[in-house]
């Protein structure tokens, strides 16, 4: 129903789109409490107040998922511009003047296409604060950001997202293979994967072992420009994020005899103790990859 023109609208709380947000991602209103800090019953009380204002129903609720109604779908794209919003205002205000230096540590694929931007971005608000990058495997980032040699870590996961990490950026992982080429037809399969302890790798292989496709490791890279190079040769399909799909690379699927394969987690670890810099870097790493989400839908 449609308010009246000379009834005010109501406002939408952050903190209520930001839970919202968090359980969009997660799928879980537990998962959604811890990454927010509530307790599961105040995130479905700020869920059912957020309803209540909406006039809709924004998730649908069984006893194994949570998924977005298709207006949920459209709020969530309203909730991360306007968090993405809030965080740009803030951080013009509160952190212009921090200074020092932050140890950031990335995967290849994100290092490659979307660090730049970032860091780009950051250095213009930011032009007091240095970032030494690192450049590493996912499980090789976890393990150095445990020994204390990062401030933060971005890594990605499919699947047991610690709880001392925040997801900022959820994708489909989709067979990658040359346009027009036949890899996909050959068998054994051949596949291109990268080392042991990507996420990728590890979700390709299951669902190839569940689906009982015979297949072959045909090439092996740990960096994107050389999973690029298999593909494109027609040498090779890959599991590759749905983003990297595109020009002369295209996505496979069940239709063309191919395992469905899951989701992947880009994840954020910050330091506990974080400096001025750190939490600055965090924030602005957030609102980016918000931002760019919220562009690409």
């Amino acid at each position: 129903m449609t308010a009246p023109l000379n009834h005010p609208l109501p406002l939408l709380e952050l903190d209520v789109l930001r839970t919202f947000v968090a359980i969009a991602e997660t799928g879980s209103f537990t998962a959604a409490a811890s990454a927010v800090f509530r307790t599961p019953s105040a995130v479905s009380m700020q869920i059912k107040k957020l309803e209540d204002t909406l006039r809709c129903t924004v998730f649908t609720r069984d006893a194994r998922s949570v998924t977005l109604t298709t207006d949920g779908e459209m709020l969530l794209g309203y909730a991360r511009r306007l968090l993405a919003i809030n965080r740009d205002a803030v951080s013009k205000f509160v952190v212009p003047d921090v200074s020092g230096v932050v140890r950031l540590g990335s995967p290849d694929d994100f290092g490659e296409r979307i660090l730049p931007k970032v860091l780009k971005r950051f250095a213009k608000s930011h032009p007091s604060v240095a970032v030494d990058v690192v450049i590493d495997q996912s499980s090789n980032l976890r393990e150095r950001m445990r020994r204390g040699e990062l401030d933060i870590a971005l890594y990605t996961a499919c699947r047991n997202v610690p709880q001392d990490a925040d997801v900022i950026l959820n994708e489909p992982i989709v067979w990658a293979g040359a346009k027009g080429g036949n890899a996909f037809m050959r068998k054994p399969l051949p596949i291109s994967v990268w080392e042991e302890g990507c996420a990728w790798r590890a979700d390709a292989l299951e669902a190839l072992g569940e689906s009982g496709l015979e297949y072959r490791i045909a090439y092996m890279s740990a960096h994107t420009a050389g999973q690029r190079a298999a593909i494109l040769a027609d040498l090779a399909v890959a599991p590759l994020p749905r983003s990297f799909v595109g020009d002369d690379i295209v996505a496979l699927g069940p239709e063309h005899g191919l395992p469905q394969l899951s989701c992947y987690n880009l994840c954020m670890q910050l330091v506990s103790e974080a400096s001025a810099p750190a939490r600055a870097a965090a924030e602005h790493l957030r609102a980016t990859m918000e931002t760019l989400h919220e562009a690409a839908a």
